[in-house]
């Protein structure tokens, strides 16, 4: 979102943009405040909660409010709550007789949801009468397409497949510190990013051999995971530190670890593909796309013996992990930019106008 809308600033379009008034931790705040310069509609921080509650009728009638103020010509929601709230909008302000196009992007989210638990029925339910709504959609990976059109239904408005982007400065090579752990995970700390299945891998692989990591992020689960790293024996083993800018973040380890239960299309995938840095990873979501046509394994979700065999391949053959990620770090850079994510963007928003 971030690099989409300083994008298309740059491009000369006027851009706004709400989220939720709680980031969370100080990086995204300043990330946020450095977007300021180029929203000529702003910024609007309105209180947001993750899960649908009594708080989703006030973001609306402030997000009504806000947006209200401004004549504009798209509104795009990105990830589940944001794009219910979009699409609402969107309905509101054309009964006031605004002709604008509604755009979404699920990010995973409800599609997460298995169809046939409750709140995976909810949540299809709740899509499917949004779909109603909807103008585009943009979709971050050919995974994310087929999913939503199994749980949800075709879409039978305009679509795309737009990939996450990356900056040209971000294809550089970053140099891990002297003091390096042999593993890095950079994520938020709840339980779909897998964190737990790392440290269990971390744990059968000190078995066989010495071995250290450091975990970046902060999350709900970030308690629950330091007891259990406490619990499996790795004090002085794992460290745990808090969000910082990602290249900085990358120069704490020797290799990545996306050990993630689902995903849609990850940018800590791409940020690592683009500064060399070695990658384990699970086969979720839009990663296989992201590694498509490269010699980078992907290892299963869930599998901790996996993981730390995988880990323990890196730390035997240091060379043959560096030789994959350089192969990577070019394959990504032909097909992953911010330049082709935010055209594909603008001709998605065109398509749709000349449909309504």
């Amino acid at each position: 979102m971030r690099d989409l809308a300083v994008e298309q600033a740059r491009r000369g379009h006027a851009v706004g943009m709400v989220c939720d008034a709680a980031s969370g931790d100080a990086l995204t705040e300043g990330r946020l405040e450095a977007l300021v310069p180029y929203l000529a509609m702003g910024l609007a921080r309105i209180p947001m909660s993750r899960e649908i509650g009594p708080r989703d009728v006030s973001a609306f009638f402030a997000i009504r409010e806000r947006t209200s103020k401004f004549a504009f010509d798209v509104i795009h929601g990105h990830g589940a709550k944001g794009g219910a709230y979009s699409r609402l909008v969107a309905g509101a302000l054309r009964r006031t007789g605004e002709n604008l196009v509604s755009c979404y992007t699920p990010h995973g989210g409800s599609l997460h949801y298995h169809p046939a638990t409750l709140a995976g029925r909810v949540y299809m339910r709740l899509e499917r009468q949004l779909a109603r709504s909807t103008d585009a959609i943009a979709f971050e990976s050919a995974y994310a397409a087929s999913r939503y059109a199994e749980q949800v239904g075709p879409p039978t408005c305009a679509t795309r497949v737009v990939p996450n982007g990356l900056a040209p400065e971000e294809f550089t090579a970053v140099e891990a510190n002297r003091d390096a752990a042999d593993f890095l995970f950079v994520g938020e700390l709840r339980r779909l990013k897998g964190v737990d299945i790392m440290l269990r891998a971390l744990a059968q692989a000190r078995s066989q051999r010495p071995v250290n990591a450091v975990i970046v992020g902060a999350g709900p689960d970030a308690s629950a995971l330091a007891r259990e790293a406490t619990a499996l024996g790795l004090e002085g083993v794992v460290a745990f530190r808090a969000p910082m800018p990602v290249r900085d973040a990358f120069r704490l380890g020797r290799a990545l670890v996306v050990p993630s239960r689902a995903e849609s299309l990850p940018y800590i995938v791409l940020e690592a593909a683009a500064s060399g840095l070695p990658l384990l990873a699970t086969g979720v979501g839009g990663i296989p796309e992201i590694v498509a046509g490269t010699d980078t394994p992907l290892v299963p979700a869930g599998d901790a013996e996996a993981l730390a065999r995988a880990m323990l391949e890196v730390l035997n053959d240091p060379a043959g992990a560096q030789a994959r990620a350089q192969r990577l770090q070019q394959a990504v850079g032909g097909r992953f930019t911010v330049a082709a994510m935010t055209d594909a963007v603008l001709d998605l928003y065109a398509a749709a106008q000349l449909r309504r």
